[in-house]
């Protein structure tokens, strides 16, 4: 009965819109980022001799759960995830997914083997049910390149869970460096090749391209969320109020950007065509990026609302104009330039002047320097659209 099930998954096809299943799987996501934030919060309060190595553990685990849902997205794309047996493997991430958004504020503590077990069990599985149905199928042997590349990286984040103190960011941060080096190559292995999916089995880009503007979408809520819950418990007053506008505005500025900007020689609507592999891989890379500068912007504005009184931290000012800076960056970079359509320049100079400006506002009070950062996001997304003359709102063209 098995394999009755399994047979024809290779010769399945990825419809053009996203599944409801998968939108559950996303807002699983939601309570991810939100932990996420949370760390993020919890490195802006200790000791400044430790905020370098709490940033970097935070960093790792957005990484990681980053190429989780990453890599179940390229698989909706590829196959039919109306399938029993692919609904069954994402069901499995997503309560993998959250076990491990559990585990996330004590992951470096007492639940880093329950962390790094859940991760290989979701990394390695996934591969290997893919190598088991996809007997006699060309993408057979890419499922079993990835496996390869998994059960290495695997066999080092148990190490690290294992291990524990500094011993455990090591394993944990080369077990990563394989699935990022191998995610970057193709998964190369001998005699199996390096080709990318794409040569043996069709990914479908318009998927794929609803898939992140649907996750953008729930990384953007975090703003909203973050801002909001800062000021229901203590209430309004003057500077909580301002924040919130700021918060908002900047929320809204991230909108017009991202689903707006239209480099040049772009259309106003993506294509169904094309190496879907290859387009995947360069869109995952600027959306990390640019869910990574909405969480940080999230998590600023939390701040600022919580303890609007000055003076404000030099690190808080990084965490409010760095996650703009990475947005503009990511999003400048997820459309792939061409000698017929070179990058757009516009978001690359606004990214430049929130760097600038943020130097003096070390000076300002708290509730300034949320404003100053939503004000000039503000005014990149004005000037953004009198740049192309754009209309109608488009997707990002993948």
């Amino acid at each position: 009965m098995m394999r009755a099930r399994m047979r024809g998954l290779g010769d399945s096809r990825s419809p053009r819109s996203a599944t409801v299943l998968e939108l559950l799987f996303d807002i699983v996501y939601v309570f991810a980022l939100a932990r996420l934030a949370g760390r993020v919060a919890d490195d802006l309060t200790i000791v400044r001799h430790t905020l370098l190595s709490e940033a970097g553990q935070t960093l790792l685990f957005f990484t990681a759960m980053w190429m989780i849902w990453s890599l179940n997205a390229l698989l909706a794309s590829t196959y039919d995830p109306r399938r029993v047996d692919l609904q069954v493997v994402l069901l499995a991430t997503m309560f993998g997914t959250l076990v491990l958004a559990v585990s996330l504020p004590q992951a470096f503590g007492q639940r880093g083997v329950i962390f790094a077990a859940t991760y290989v069990i979701i990394q390695v599985g996934r591969p290997l049910y893919l190598s088991l149905a996809l007997r006699g199928h060309p993408g057979r042997a890419f499922a079993i390149r990835v496996l390869t590349w998994h059960v290495v990286s695997g066999g080092l984040w148990i190490s690290g869970g294992i291990s524990g103190g500094l011993g455990r960011g090591v394993f944990w941060s080369l077990a990563l460096a394989v699935e990022l080096i191998g995610a970057s190559t193709n998964w190369p292995l001998p005699r199996f090749g390096r080709e990318p999916i794409s040569s043996t089995v069709t990914v479908s880009q318009e998927h794929l391209a609803e898939r992140y503007n649907q996750f953008f979408m729930i990384a953007l809520a975090e703003v909203v969320l973050e801002a909001g819950a800062a000021v229901s418990f203590p209430g309004f007053s003057f500077e909580r109020t301002v924040t919130l506008v700021a918060a908002f505005v900047a929320t809204v500025s991230f909108w017009r950007i991202y689903f707006y900007h239209v480099g040049p020689g772009r259309h106003a609507t993506s294509s169904p065509t094309g190496d879907g592999i290859r387009l995947s891989r360069w869109a995952s890379y600027s959306l990390l990026f640019i869910v990574g500068g909405i969480i940080c912007t999230a998590v600023g504005f939390g701040q600022v609302i919580e303890d609007p009184h000055p003076p404000i931290d030099w690190a808080l000012v990084v965490i409010i104009f760095g996650g703009p800076v990475l947005f503009l960056l990511g999003r400048s970079y997820l459309e792939e330039a061409t000698p017929a359509a070179p990058h757009c320049r516009m978001l690359s100079i606004g990214a430049l002047a929130l760097a600038v400006a943020a130097v003096p506002t070390v000076f300002l009070p708290p509730v300034a320097v949320a404003g100053a950062a939503a004000l000039i996001l503000a005014v990149i997304a004005v000037l953004d659209g009198q740049a192309h003359q754009r209309g109608s709102a488009t997707n990002p063209t993948l």
